[in-house]
C-alpha cells in the first residue's frame, strides 16, 4: 500500500507539467490568476517545513515534488502575465 502511495506522490504533481507546456504554447497565462497560483505556492510553501521533518515518506515526497513542479506553474504564469501587461 505504502509503494501505491509512493508512486502516487511522484506521479500526482507531473500533472503540473500540461499547465506549463499550455503556457508555454500559447504564450499566454489567461486562463490562469496570479491570486491562484500564488495562494496554492504559498501554501505549498507553509506546508514544506512540516513535510520536510516528516517520517512519513510519501507526505515528504509529494510536498518536495509537487513544491518544485508547482514552482514552474507560478514561475510561467507570472512570466506571461506581465507580458500580457506590456
Amino acid at each position: 500500500m505504502k509503494t501505491i502511495a509512493l508512486i502516487a506522490a511522484v506521479v500526482l504533481p507531473l500533472w503540473n507539467i500540461p499547465l506549463i507546456i499550455k503556457i508555454h504554447k500559447r504564450r499566454s497565462a489567461e486562463d490562469f490568476s496570479r491570486s491562484w497560483a500564488l495562494g496554492v505556492w504559498i501554501c505549498l510553501i507553509a506546508m514544506l517545513p512540516a513535510a520536510l521533518r516528516s517520517d512519513d515518506i510519501v507526505f515528504k515526497t509529494y510536498s518536495i515534488v509537487n513544491f518544485v513542479l508547482f514552482s514552474l506553474v507560478v514561475g510561467w504564469v507570472l512570466r506571461f502575465k506581465r507580458k500580457a501587461h506590456h
